[in-house]
């Protein structure tokens, strides 16, 4: 219990720290990725004249439309990333307070973690409600299932956040190198384009990428884009929950020797 009002306690301080002082407060968690999107939009829309995306197995097939398919993968790749690469520099940026307080340091990769993810389902919910209000078909009705895929993902991602926040400490430029793997990691995901226009032998292989099942999940409950089977579900929880214990497991082991080199 202590652990856990540690973490809430950490968490909101996280969130009240990041935006203290800003114009938009923490509005910016709903303009940065709205800006993005925007952007994109524009790019793929306008420029490069992506055609509308259309719902897969159905006899009439209807258009989603390009920007809802990708508020379906952006939002999440976003809060994916973002609460990556900060859980990942965490422990040096609190070295002091690591060296004076008794506290379990996980607890600080938590806070991090669910600081981005929090500000960013609530921005998720926000353009969700939006673009339904707005005549955009989305089915509002399987929100409380998208939730627990966005839960499922944080479970990938604060596995992530407990190895790379341990390495980081050791390896001191590991963050400016994930910086670049993350934007690789962005164009290999189906978060611009579905998997179906890949040509076929490549198909499978973005199922081996462990963010590729949250977009399509995200598409298939929201926007009734083709399912996805129950076996690549049950796959991608087990991948999340390895994660978290590979992250914790590494965190642990090496946890005695932080101070020595922070």
């Amino acid at each position: 219990m202590r652990a856990l009002s540690l973490a809430l306690n950490f968490t909101r301080r996280e969130i009240r720290n990041r935006y203290l002082g800003s114009f938009s407060g923490g509005l910016w968690a709903l303009l940065q990725p709205l800006m993005q999107l925007a952007v994109y939009s524009f790019v793929f829309v306008y420029i490069f004249k992506a055609v509308p995306i259309f719902k897969a197995g159905a006899q009439n097939a209807v258009a989603i439309g390009f920007v809802p398919f990708l508020v379906m993968g952006l939002w999440p790749w976003i809060a994916f990333s973002e609460a990556i690469t900060r859980s990942t520099t965490v422990l040096p940026e609190n070295a002091g307070l690591i060296g004076k307080v008794a506290l379990p340091r996980e607890v600080l990769v938590i806070a991090s973690v669910g600081a981005s993810l929090t500000l960013h389902l609530l921005g998720f919910i926000a353009i969700c409600i939006a673009m339904a209000l707005w005549g955009t078909p989305i089915n509002l009705i399987m929100l409380p299932l998208a939730l627990l895929v966005y839960l499922q993902m944080a479970l990938l991602v604060l596995g992530l956040g407990f190895l790379f926040s341990a390495l980081q400490v050791f390896v001191r430029d590991l963050g400016q190198v994930l910086t670049q793997l993350m934007m690789l990691w962005q164009f290999t995901s189906p978060i611009f384009y579905p998997r179906e226009i890949l040509p076929e032998p490549y198909r499978d292989w973005m199922g081996f990428n462990p963010f590729s099942y949250y977009p399509e999940q995200m598409r298939a409950l929201l926007l009734g884009s083709e399912s996805i089977a129950p076996g690549a579900c049950f796959a991608a929880l087990i991948v999340a929950l390895a994660v978290l214990a590979l992250g914790i497991v590494v965190f642990r082991r090496l946890d005695s020797h932080f101070e020595d080199f922070l």
